[in-house]
């Protein structure tokens, strides 16, 4: 279990490890749930994407090479899971 301490302008800073483990990287949001018996949910906040965010996404991946239909599959799923790792 991890303890964070409260300042006295009521806020919290999160350790790097609980910030890699919910794959927050800087500059992202959390959301909170308020649950019963003063208790809380923590996890990462998940932004509407367009098909915008997709431009890069294989930069320097395929060497100039075109690829299959399998083969970005592939690429955009190896990606996306690294993404997710933070």
């Amino acid at each position: 279990m991890t303890t964070l301490t409260v300042t006295a302008r009521g806020q919290v800073t999160f350790r790097k490890e609980v910030l890699q483990h919910l794959g927050i990287q800087p500059g992202e949001k959390i959301e909170i749930d308020l649950l019963p018996d003063g208790r809380a949910q923590l996890r990462a906040a998940v932004g509407k994407r367009t098909f915008r965010d997709l431009h890069g996404l294989l930069k320097d991946q395929t060497n100039g090479r075109v690829l299959t239909l399998e083969e970005l599959n592939e690429a955009i799923a190896t990606a996306g899971a690294e993404a997710g790792r933070g």
